[in-house]
């Protein structure tokens, strides 16, 4: 597959270009943007957000000119409801997991979840319907796919169900091209449970994730190619943070990025775990214009600068502490903030990570704002 504490006050961005690329309309449009993008070789823009024509969600398209087209409506049921974030083929063809759906019992009349894919013409097939039980339930995550085409993803519950009985505590899966499913690992209390977002692999094979809970405040882990679990780092809560709900990148020397988003009281930060399983907090947020609370995870550059947002704080805060930034954390730990949102036109309360072409400009969604407060999708120039 291919796959010492430093805090600094918060800076004002220089020669960064903030545009609204699309404003949600709400209704069969779509609402509320939570996942991040992917792009393809033309620069259009591919996510996932709420709504629909049928309310359970919906993948959209955005063409380089700002013209958005709604790709497909989940319709819940076995179709699925709830779309996580997308992946990409050479051929065009999206991919990705559902919350809810699949008509298997669980998660209420809903069912338990979906892998599905979605052709450039947004023809829809459904490549697994989780069962619940121990063969998972609630992918939450989205998916990475290995050179022979096998995915592999999380849930949340599920697996051991003699942990966190009767739900489980969730499981790390592979589905082959045949839609054959194996469950790699399911997650004990001892160790970390309730992983929140999906995996990377590294050249061997290796998995790296996080877990939301696990003494209490959550773990990074390492799954092996034979299935065994090492947890690399236990969250203590206190200046380390807490709730890595995002999921981890990873260098090339094999150290691993993130970011937490508490503890409750506290303000997240953006930790480095390094090969040897050290953890290093690289910034801690203390809101403000800072920000606060990052919930996405963050993407690096060649030089080691760190890009992501944060679902409160910021240059333009209110009452309730803002809403939200677009930062970067360069190399030696200092923070500049490259955008503060308004919650008016320019959006507010991002929740998904960052997308960075290689021309070093950056594309995310805001949950809510825009004309209508529907959410919007943004870029951010050098």
């Amino acid at each position: 597959m291919i796959f010492a504490l430093v805090v600094c006050a918060a800076t004002a961005a220089q020669g960064k270009s903030f545009k609204v690329l699309y404003a949600f309309k709400g209704g069969t449009d779509a609402w509320g943007p939570r996942t991040g993008l992917v792009q393809d070789e033309k620069g259009n823009l591919y996510g996932t957000a709420e709504g629909g024509t049928f309310d359970y969600g919906t993948v959209f398209k955005l063409n380089r000119a700002g013209r958005e087209t709604i790709l497909h409506s989940f319709a819940g049921g076995s179709d699925g409801a709830g779309p996580s974030g997308l992946i990409r083929d050479a051929a065009g063809n999206l991919y990705g997991t559902t919350q809810a759906g699949g008509n298997h019992g669980c998660h209420r009349e809903t069912g338990c979840g979906t892998v599905f894919k979605l052709s450039p013409t947004g023809e829809e097939t459904i490549l697994y319907r989780f069962r619940g039980g121990r063969d998972g339930q609630i992918p939450a995550g989205g998916l990475i796919r290995d050179a022979h085409g096998n995915f592999y993803g999380t849930t949340e519950l599920g697996g051991n169900l003699n942990c966190y009985a009767p739900y489980g505590c969730g499981t790390v899966f592979k589905l082959s091209t045949r839609g054959r499913k194996t469950i790699l690992y399911s997650f004990t209390e001892e160790n970390g449970f309730e992983p929140a977002a999906g995996v990377i692999a590294d050249n061997h094979g290796d998995l790296f994730g996080t877990t939301v809970n696990g003494n209490i405040f959550g773990t990074v882990f390492k799954l092996s190619r034979t299935g065994k679990e090492t947890t690399l780092y236990r969250f203590d809560g206190k200046s380390d943070g807490a709730f890595p709900y995002a999921g981890v990148i990873r260098d090339r020397q094999g150290n691993l990025y993130g970011t937490t988003l508490g503890p409750d009281g506290g303000t997240g930060s953006v930790f480095e775990i390094t090969r040897r399983g050290h953890e290093v907090t690289l910034h801690a947020f203390h809101g403000g214009a800072g920000g606060s609370a990052p919930f996405g995870g963050v993407v690096r550059d060649d030089n080691g600068n760190l890009y992501g947002t944060t679902q409160s704080g910021g240059m333009k805060g209110d009452g309730d502490g803002g809403w939200g930034t677009v930062f970067e954390l360069t190399k030696a730990g200092k923070e500049i903030v490259l955008h503060g949102f308004t919650g008016g036109p320019d959006g507010g309360i991002p929740m998904a990570g960052l997308l960075r072409d290689r021309l070093g400009n950056l594309y995310g969604t805001a949950s809510t704002g825009g004309v209508l407060r529907y959410g919007v999708v943004f870029e951010l120039t050098p």
